[in-house]
């Protein structure tokens, strides 16, 4: 009888262990699925569209607003970002094929010309917009959130369908996007409707009466249309957006999307105005770097296209996002290294580095990091170059960037097909060591992962 009650009790505290294991599990569930949406962070009242008194802040520009309806979308379009995800590198664009490499294998872009057979030529204004909004393609199958439905629901229906009237009006091209290659259980199409019902609202923008007309408007730009916090807010278990961390920056195709809250030591609390513009708008600002990779890309194609206004809108709002302190992220040095290369690093470290800096980089970037050339090669002040992880040293080393910016050409050599893994590790320890606030130790097998998740 002893032994009997033994086993009962040991039974009582098996029960009683995984019924606290599934209650905490509930718990951590419901604490992902019920976090904050994008814009809750501004507290306030919203209302309906229809109902603020304020200027509209979603649509066009007023120098615009009288403009047809391609000419609207085109716009829109460019603040939608929508031509650097469905084009591939040197393509026809909005044509698709683009690779985004996953951990969980590649998606690829689809064609959103007007192709009726590979394109979007035989939707109605119906299916555009359940595809914007809910993510729903014409056969009624689940897209997945790589497009970031779960933002461009917030999205005006004129506003989507001007985009699609511009999209209507561009050449058809006939190509069909490679098949992804996601691993299982990913590639089951099906369980995106649960995601949608758990991380994607299906809702209107709806203007925040606690806050200027500026702020709604950079708020309807951020949030509706360039979706930011895509890039730039990490993600929770289920790959939704992690809003209780907004902003606080994130891996996105093996580039670094840095911290853009108002946090003054790893985010942009400590930019003018002036510098935020700039870099929002020209994709540089003196004294911060140069944006390169996807934010390059997003200047280039999207932000260096809006209004003055729009981008001073865009400014508002991120002046309000609060603070988060990216913990690996130092504050950034500001002060130029030594001019002789002889100080400043020591001479045994990284000496493979040391050289490959000498030949290939010294000439643009000087000992000092200050440029000769042009500002926009300096490093001091940079991001990049005071972050411990070196991850977008290593891919601008390996990728370069060629941009034909609006503002003027940018030209940074690629050099991956010259150097080792290893040696793009000892350059970028090398650079960051010389110009950077905390020495780095990127490894060759980390250059080697990052090649892959960049070659898109």
């Amino acid at each position: 009888m002893k032994g009997l009650s033994q086993r009962g009790a040991v039974a009582r505290y098996v029960v009683i262990a995984i019924a606290v294991i599934v209650v905490v599990a509930v718990i951590g569930v419901l604490w992902i699925v019920l976090g904050p949406g994008p814009m809750d962070f501004a507290g306030g009242k919203t209302v309906a569209l229809a109902g603020y008194h304020g200027p509209d802040p979603t649509g066009v520009p007023p120098a615009l607003v009288q403009a047809s309806v391609v000419e609207r979308g085109e716009y829109l379009s460019h603040a939608a970002d929508c031509q650097s995800c469905h084009t591939v590198q040197d393509g026809v664009p909005f044509a698709g094929g683009r690779a985004f490499v996953l951990p969980i294998g590649t998606l690829y872009s689809t064609n959103i010309t007007p192709d009726k057979q590979t394109g979007i030529g035989a939707y109605s204004d119906a299916d555009f917009l359940r595809a914007v909004h809910r993510g729903i393609r014409r056969d009624g199958a689940r897209l997945y959130p790589g497009m970031p439905y779960d933002a461009y629901t917030y999205m005006t229906d004129a506003d989507a369908l001007a985009i699609k009237a511009y999209l209507f009006s561009l050449a058809p091209v006939s190509a069909s996007a490679p098949s992804n290659t996601l691993v299982f259980p990913f590639n089951q199409r099906w369980l995106l409707s649960a995601w949608f019902l758990l991380f994607s609202p299906d809702r209107r923008f709806e203007p925040n009466t606690g806050h200027s007309p500026q702020w709604n408007r950079g708020a309807y730009l951020a949030e509706a249309l360039g979706h930011c916090g895509e890039c730039h807010t990490p993600r929770n278990l289920f790959e939704a957006l992690n809003n209780r961390r907004k902003f606080a920056g994130e891996v996105q195709s093996g580039w670094r999307a840095y911290n853009v809250t108002t946090d003054s030591g790893s985010g942009i609390g400590g930019w003018t105005d002036d510098e935020l513009t700039r870099y929002i708008w020209a994709g540089h600002a003196d004294g911060r770097g140069t944006a390169s990779g996807p934010m390059g890309e997003a200047v280039d194609l999207s932000l260096a296209h809006l209004a003055p206004d729009d981008v001073a809108a865009i400014v508002t709002y991120e002046r309000t996002v609060p603070a988060i302190a990216t913990p690996d992220l130092p504050a950034v040095k500001a002060t130029p290294a030594p001019a002789s290369h002889k100080q400043g690093v020591p001479e045994a470290f990284e000496p493979r580095g040391k050289q490959i800096f000498e030949g290939a980089c010294v000439s643009c970037h000087d000992w000092t990091g200050v440029s000769p050339l042009t500002s926009w090669a300096t490093l001091i002040g940079a991001r990049a170059v005071n972050d411990p992880t070196a991850t977008n040293v290593a891919q601008i080393v390996i990728a370069g960037t060629v941009r034909l910016t609006p503002h003027g050409p940018v030209f940074m050599p690629a050099f991956g097909a010259a150097y080792s893994d290893l040696e793009i590790a000892t350059v970028a320890n090398y650079v960051i060591a010389r110009f950077g606030s905390k020495p780095s130790a990127i490894s060759a097998e980390k250059v080697a992962k990052l090649r892959k998740q960049g070659a898109e």
